[in-house]
């Protein structure tokens, strides 16, 4: 039998801006992003403006309307990025194998650290209160015999309580629940679901093999193998880093880009954020999208394939290509984004190109890392493109450095 824990910092940003700001502690809150960038979305809020049915994601005049006694605070990641932290270090006192979700979240296996769920919900219940009394932030903790269970646990009962979801009880605590509670149900696949007559997470694990496997394929597969408490992926170690298959960002300009040297400018900076990340992995790419989205919210995504590269000049040159292509500018954009993916090892040996000047390429690589050591050590803005300078209003970000950590895909 596994012992498995999940940790969620209730609120995680609206909670740690309340501890700083203790005179709003009552008050409805939400973490919410810069509206003269144009980025006015909710990112956070604190629990008594849940009771508004503020929602994440949604536009703040939106928020506004619900709760015009809202109070709105700018995001600081600094202060999220040593709390998440702070909790990890309590969380290596009890197992070494802790598995991030997130800024916010982390599984942890005690299994081989306790024999029962009662001294695993002892250790749930001893970290729950050293957050609260250390942080001073709290936490939801579920525990359970494998990751997913453990997750729909520390979602049962918030804030500040710990859930037990065992092979005896989950039946009749788990099959009940929405089907979309299950992790890995977005909105697509819960109309999907409900379509085939599947609304609750019972209603899929008693769902015949053959129906869900060609309505859903291995997505659905999975989430049934979920659903009957079958899940047996393991928690990473500490340090584990799981090799992504893409790298990404996007952004909302701070105004309109009409013209093809607008979004080159932006694209510059998110194009060196990316292949700065790509690096850092020891990754290169074949694969190349770009998203833009215009004035009317329409977004159009395209990509093309390249020789495997991590070269800050071909992947901007790339994406640059796609957008020429497939933009007219005969509406403004509102926001690009690259995105790469299809990767290999950069040591992995590759066939070298007749029609390119290697020798020329391997000057380039040997520059990128190098303004990658400079940019690390004194910031993204020590060295720039001429071109950069043009506008610095479009320009006067780092998506590097600014890179928002948000929960990642069940894999």
């Amino acid at each position: 039998m596994r012992y498995i824990l999940h940790s969620d910092c209730n609120s995680f940003f609206a909670s740690v801006e309340c501890l700083y700001n203790p005179q709003i502690r009552h008050l409805p809150v939400a973490v919410c992003g810069d509206t003269d960038a144009r980025h006015g979305i909710v990112l956070a809020k604190n629990e008594i403006a849940k009771k508004f049915n503020i929602k994440t994601g949604e536009a703040i005049w939106q928020a506004m309307e619900k709760c015009p006694n809202l109070v709105t605070v700018k995001p600081n990641y600094d202060r999220y990025v040593r709390f998440s932290k702070e909790a990890f270090r309590i969380y290596s006192d009890y197992t070494d194998r802790i598995e991030p979700f997130g800024i916010d979240e982390s599984w942890l296996d005690l299994t081989g650290c306790v024999q029962s769920f009662e001294k695993a919900k002892v250790i749930a219940e001893e970290i729950r209160r050293r957050v609260r009394y250390e942080l001073g932030i709290t936490v939801s903790i579920g525990v359970s015999f494998n990751k997913i269970f453990a997750k729909l646990g520390s979602d049962y009962k918030k804030p500040d309580a710990v859930t037990l979801i065992t092979d005896e009880n989950f039946r009749d605590m788990v099959w009940p629940l929405p089907a979309e509670d299950l992790l890995g149900v977005g909105g697509a696949t819960k109309r999907r679901l409900n379509s085939l007559g599947i609304f609750t997470i019972g209603d899929l694990a008693a769902f015949p093999d053959y129906l869900i496997r060609s309505n859903l394929g291995k997505n659905g597969e999975m989430l049934k193998l979920f659903a009957e408490g079958l899940d047996m992926s393991s928690v990473k170690p500490a340090g584990y880093v799981n090799l992504p298959k893409s790298i990404g960002n996007s952004t909302t300009s701070p105004r309109d880009l009409r013209r093809f040297e607008d979004a080159k400018i932006v694209m510059n900076v998110l194009a060196d954020s990316v292949c700065r990340r790509m690096r850092e992995l020891s990754l290169t790419s074949r694969t190349v999208t770009v998203s833009l989205r215009d004035t009317n919210l329409c977004t159009i995504t395209r990509q093309a394939k390249t020789d495997p590269t991590d070269l800050s000049s071909e992947i901007l040159a790339c994406a640059l290509k796609l957008i020429k292509a497939n933009c007219s500018f005969s509406k403004p954009l509102r926001s690009i984004g690259i995105s790469l993916s299809d990767f290999r090892p950069s040591f992995e040996p590759c066939q070298l190109s007749l029609l390119k000047n290697e020798k020329e390429r391997s000057r380039q690589n040997a520059l990128d890392k190098s303004l990658d050591i400079l940019k690390k050590r004194f910031g993204s803005y020590c060295v720039r493109p001429a071109v950069l300078l043009c506008d610095r209003a479009l320009s006067g970000f780092s998506p590097k450095e600014e890179h928002t950590i948000h929960p990642v895909s069940f894999r």
